[in-house]
């Protein structure tokens, strides 16, 4: 006897429509990600790109407004970071930063520029973005007020490094006692 070679045909069981709408949201999902360049993702998937090129996507803060400077009235009171306010230092004061945040303040006007170190809360008038020592304010050659560009730096930037270098780099006034002159 020959035997038959009839298949039968094999009854998948169906989705449950739960099951197909989520699928088909996943599906729709993934597709809008990729058209999207795929959300938020790292600045560089490479661990062999050097870290100038990945800090290159970071976001950049800055912020453009009116600026001015407070002095003599608050030396040697107690900022809200607790140190001693020194209006010699290079500080400033910002009504949202958090504390010690360093800043590169630039006055629009004449583009002089310097490093400062949030420790303080202000200005106390309102449409002012910032309040400098008076030091800031002398270096960047900011009388009373003006319109400065303030963008936030890293503490590990090279820049703010060579900065506060130059800063600490002082002219030899004089030589001890029995040095030889140079």
């Amino acid at each position: 006897m020959k035997r038959s070679t009839f298949r039968t045909a094999q009854v998948y069981p169906s989705l449950p429509v739960g099951r197909l709408c989520a699928g088909a949201l996943l599906a729709a999902l993934a597709l809008s990600l990729s058209a999207n360049g795929g959300g938020p993702r790292a600045a560089s998937s490479r661990p062999d790109q050097p870290a100038a090129k990945k800090a290159r996507h970071a976001q950049h803060w800055y912020q453009i407004g009116v600026a001015s400077w407070y002095g003599g009235h608050f030396q040697g009171r107690t900022t809200a970071a607790g140190e001693t306010y020194d209006m010699n230092d290079l500080t400033c004061a910002h009504p949202t930063l958090p504390m010690g945040t360093w800043l590169r303040v630039t006055n629009l006007h004449n583009r002089k520029t310097t490093y400062v170190r949030v420790n303080d809360r202000g200005p106390v008038v309102d449409g002012r973005i910032v309040d400098l020592s008076y030091a800031a304010a002398n270096v960047i050659g900011l009388s009373g007020i003006g319109r400065v560009k303030l963008e936030q730096i890293h503490q590990n930037d090279p820049v703010l490094a060579q900065a506060l270098v130059a800063r600490l780099q002082m002219p030899v006034l004089f030589t001890p006692m029995g040095s030889p002159m140079r």
